[in-house]
């Protein structure tokens, strides 16, 4: 049977057993994690998230208002998408984000791939990473932060290795982007949890800084946004 014709809840129960058959023997060869605990990591990082987000809240909610209208005339209601993600400790959180995709279903009511429900407008404002704007929001509430490993869905989390799940000591972030300037090809699973871990173990003032850095240029490289 190809993997296709299972239902989505069929495909996670499937990698659910995989997981459980293959873990325990995968996490006897792996070094354990050791998450950096400082001043920064305590107080500092949590200051600067609610400083900038604060900010940031204001000056997006003209953009947010004619984004929410615009989503309104391109999908109807409603024009929110609101999905659980796991956040610190593997607690999880709600996000809001607009809707950019229609809820077509197939014959056998499965929603469609999300490739072929995103709307042209859903396309661009991906492109423009507008629709992480309202992240602001659980970034003031503390469910987040501006940089950490993107939060995922919580069927993921049984599906983590010893290392990779120490991603969930750390608040999730907008994102956790590559140390590196320039990626020559689209991540892998392996290589993202491996640099939220190295991410875990290293963070300081100085590494947000210049991840911060990174995540603006990410943003705006076209040929990141096309991987």
């Amino acid at each position: 049977m190809n993997c296709l014709d299972l239902t989505k809840a069929q495909r996670i129960y499937t990698a659910e057993r995989l997981a459980e058959d293959r873990l325990e023997r995968i996490n006897m060869g792996l070094e354990d994690v050791h998450p950096r605990v400082s001043f920064y990591t305590k107080y500092g990082k949590r200051f600067f998230d609610i400083l900038i987000s604060g900010f940031a809240l204001i000056v997006t909610l003209p953009i947010n208002l004619i984004l929410g209208v615009c989503t309104f005339l391109d999908v109807g209601n409603p024009i929110f998408f609101h999905q659980e993600r796991l956040g610190r400790n593997g607690t999880t959180f709600t996000i809001t984000k607009l809707r950019n995709m229609r809820n077509t279903r197939d014959e056998r009511g499965e929603l469609l791939p999300p490739e072929q429900r995103v709307t042209k407008f859903g396309k661009f404002i991906r492109k423009t990473s507008m629709d992480e704007l309202l992240n602001f929001w659980p970034i003031l509430k503390g469910d987040m932060s501006i940089i950490g490993p993107r939060p995922l869905l919580p069927e993921h989390k049984v599906r983590f290795n010893k290392r990779h799940i120490m991603r969930l000591a750390v608040r999730p972030g907008l994102e956790c982007p590559p140390r590196m300037s320039r990626m020559d090809h689209a991540w892998t699973w392996q290589e993202q949890f491996d640099n939220d871990v190295w991410y875990v173990e290293n963070i300081s003032l100085r590494t947000d800084i210049f991840l911060l850095w990174q995540l603006v240029k990410y943003t705006f490289d076209r040929k990141n946004s096309e991987m």
